[in-house]
This record gives structure tokens, sequence and C-alpha cells, in this order.
């Protein structure tokens, strides 16, 4: 499978797109007022501790306080007489007040605060360093288990009587040992300057933050299948030639400088994918589609066999719909950036063995998904229940903000709805007040319907409130923003 990066950069927003066969599987958006926290190391102050809880609330300087949790918290076990390993408390090991540095782990995603971690680390090209465990890890896609042990041996070596517990990343598959040594040199001098850092730095400020969002994915990338990086900047793609020579030379080849006038994603058509990502219903080139809804608590995805009739029979058309679903149900969450709980509809399928094909379907099509992802057998309702770790905010809550018209709910009372209220709340106010005339501020679009549509029940209901009402249209009302003027 071929793979193409695309980076659009301007003074004020960085965008990286990632190309699967000519089609746009990722994207990912970095505004130099709002750039991610994530790996960023933080001066923080304890605000409240929560024995309930077993967590604490950190300051570190943003609207919203952090969530430190204690499986979080870098302490030492206690052991009891028989040194058996206790549970760790909060309140033993955090007060309020207290200076902490934490690593952001989670952005703050819609209404709660960012997710942090006392026990530090530091990223590089092939190895994260924890500088306060002692294990050595190896990711999970590397699953050539003479290659994990090979890995895992070369680190043993390199970190001597060190004792810092590293974690291999999966770039790191099939490189020789001065690459891994360069790797674990730059980390412990980086660390060294994290440590010294953390004694003088002020709370609310930062620590160490991660690289900009292009040279950390140069650093991430995952090499196989890269045929090339075309940057629409002069600036940033020099920056990245020397950023690849010294820390990913086999990248280097790959970078290519992309001058044309017109610009890089309309090239590509990823500006209007992105608009489609936007949308709630997923079209499918079989005439089916998807539903997809986020909400705070979790996504739930809908299929449906839309315009799609099928050549044999019912059972036929229902599978081979779930199945191009599957796959692109896995696109639409890199994507659109889903995370947390998502809960897919397929539709029912009463064959047995087209359920276990649709479910591999879907768990191969994850596969070259780079956030971890869960995927449990179908339920008793024929709901496919899935997790998909969440770090960062969906592309959704990025680029979009709540309606200022619906205030999120997604609808609007109809204008009957609305009208009937108005005329609810002007029969209260003449009851309630001895009042001569009343004046119903509203929008152009209510103030119609009552003139319009329904002019015989506005005159009924002048009779019956026994008072003059007058309509006046406000420009900036909005559908369900009506005042009642009593006069």
């Amino acid at each position: 499978m071929s793979e193409e990066l695309l980076i659009n950069v301007t003074p004020q927003e960085t965008r990286v797109a990632t190309v699967e066969n000519g089609m746009l599987t990722e994207i990912w958006v970095e505004r130099v007022q709002k750039i991610g926290l994530i790996g960023t190391i933080i001066q923080g102050t304890v605000k409240r501790v929560l024995p309930g809880m077993e967590a604490a609330f950190v300051d570190i300087g943003l609207e919203k306080a952090a969530f430190l949790h204690v499986s979080d918290v870098q302490a030492d076990i206690p052991v009891d007489e028989n040194g058996e390993p206790q549970p760790v408390l909060i309140s033993r090991v955090l007060k309020e007040g207290q200076k902490l540095a934490v690593q952001v782990t989670k952005d703050p995603l819609g209404t709660k605060g960012a997710r942090v971690t006392s026990k530090l680390t530091a990223p590089s090209r092939y190895l994260v360093m924890m500088p306060y465990e002692d294990n050595i890890g190896v990711s999970a896609r590397i699953d050539n288990e003479e290659e994990r042990e090979r890995l895992r041996s070369m680190v043993e070596e390199l970190r001597g009587d060190s004792r810092a517990g590293y974690i291999i990343r999966t770039a790191a598959e099939g490189v020789e040992l001065e690459h891994l040594k360069d790797d674990m040199d730059y980390l412990t001098k980086a660390w060294r300057g994290v440590k010294e850092r953390c004694q003088t730095t002020k709370a609310g400020n930062v620590i160490f933050r991660d690289l900009p969002l292009v040279q950390r994915m140069m650093r991430d990338l995952n090499r196989e299948g890269i045929e090339r990086i075309r940057i629409d900047s002069r600036e940033t793609f020099h920056q990245c030639v020397d950023f690849c020579e010294e820390y990913v030379p086999e990248l280097a080849s790959c970078l290519e400088h992309y001058p044309g006038e017109r610009p890089i994603f309309d090239l590509h058509g990823v500006e209007d994918e992105i608009d489609k990502a936007l949308n709630r219903k997923v079209l499918l080139k079989s005439g089916g589609y998807l539903i997809i809804d986020q909400t705070e608590s979790m996504t739930t995805i809908d299929v449906n066999t839309g315009g799609f009739v099928g050549k044999h029979n019912l059972e036929e058309t229902i599978f081979k719909t779930n199945l191009e679903a599957a796959q692109a149900i896995a696109r639409q969450l890199r994507l659109r950036n889903l995370g947390g709980i998502i809960i897919i509809d397929f539709i029912d399928m009463a064959v047995l063995e087209h359920r276990r094909q649709v479910l591999r379907a879907l768990e191969k099509a994850l596969e070259r998904d780079h956030a971890r992802t869960q995927v449990n057998e179908v339920s008793q309702l024929g709901l496919v229940e899935m997790t998909r770790k969440r770090t960062r905010e969906s592309l959704e809550q990025v680029l979009c903000s709540e309606c200022s018209v619906c205030d999120g709910r997604g609808m609007q009372k109809t204008l009957e709805t609305v009208g009937f209220e108005v005329s609810r709340e002007i029969i209260r106010q003449v009851r309630q007040f001895e009042i001569d005339s009343v004046t119903v501020l509203a929008s152009s679009e209510i103030v119609d319907w009552f003139t319009e549509e329904r002019s015989d029940d506005l005159a009924e209901l002048q009779d019956f409130a026994g008072v003059p009402i007058r309509l006046q249209a406000e420009q900036y009302y909005t559908r369900e923003h009506y005042d009642v003027v009593l006069q």
C-alpha cells in the first residue's frame, strides 16, 4: 500500500494529511493559538486531593485543572510486615499546594480537563525513556519474537547500570546497535536537562515541550510504504531536511517541496474530504450509507442499505453492505479521530458466518490504525462494541464549535411549537398583570407564521386575552428566542 504525506503550512496553522492509495485516511491540525499539549511536561500545583476517587486535580495553568489518578502518581509501593505490596493511597503521596511536575497524556476534551501523570517519560525516534521505571517493553506491533528479543537484549546491554526503563518503538524494528545507542544518549542528555528545569521552573510553566507537529510526524512515522512527503512551505521543507538528515535519514529522500500556486490540499481533493468528514452521513459506493453521531460519552454508527438493492437475495445484500461498511468505518474512525466507546449497529444478519466475516473484516481494516483499538464480539442486540484510544480532540472538536442556535442539540423546535409557547406566555402574563397591550418581540419567521399561516389563531388569541397583541420582528433573534413586553 502506497502512502503519501501532504503538509500544508500557513503562519497560523499547520495541517498534515495522510493519503493511502489516493484516499485521505488521517488529518492532523495544529494551530499557533492552540498547540496540543500531549507529551508536554509542566510544573503544576496540586489544588485538590480527592481520597474518595483516589485522584487529584492539578493546576497546570489551563482554564480547567488537570486530572491525576493515583495509578499515574510516581511513588514507592508500600509493603506490609510480610513484604507484600500494598495499594498506594492518594492522600499519603500528595498534599494540597504541593508543587509537582506532570506530563500531559490527554489533551482537554470537551468539558473535561487534561489527563496527566507524574511518571514522566521522554520520547525519541526508536525509544521512549521511563526514568522512574526499570523494565524494558517492546511495541506490540513488532510481532517477530526473535526481533523482539534482539532489541530487548541490545537495550539491556546499552543501558548498563542506569536502570532506567525503556519502551522500544515500532520504528526500531531492524535497526542496529549504534542507532539505539545514539537514541539512548540523546534521551539521557534530554532527561538530565528536564531534571534540572524541574528544580527551577515556577508553577504553571512548561518544563519540556515535544517537537512541533511536522517534526513529530517525521519522528513517529512508520517508514514502510512511504513514497513521498510533499511540503508547500520552503522554510518548513528545509527544516525537515535538516531534521531528517540528523534523526531520520531514511526519510530524507522522500521529502519534496511543492511550489505550485494551486493549494496542495486542493490538488489532492483533501479539502473536500475534510468537509465530508464533518457530515453525519457517509455515503457508500454501493448506495448504502452510515450515520455517525458523536457525543461526549460515546460515538454511535448506524449502517443502512439505502439505495442498494443487490442482485440475489436480501441476506446477500445485507452482507455485502456490512462488509463495505466495515472498511468505511475503519477509515472514518481514523479520519475523524473518533475515540472512546464506539457502538456500531450493523444491519442484522441471520447467517452466523456472515457476522463472523464482517467482524473479521472490521478488525483487519483497523490493523493500520495507529491508535490502539479493541473490538468485542457481536452482542445479543446485534451491536458491535469497540473502543479506540482517545488522546486528542476529534476532527469535529478541532474544526467546529457548538451551534449558537440549537446549543449543540442538532435540532430546533418547530415554528408551531414556538408559536404555541408564545401564546401560552401571553395568556400567563395577561392573567397575572393588568395591562393595556402586549408586544411580542420574535424572529421574522415566527412573526410571519402568526400573521400569514395562523392569522385566524392570532385574532382568537387577542379576543381570549382581551388586549391588543402587536408583533415585532427582531433581526438578530433566533427561532426559539422571543420576549413578551407588557404595556
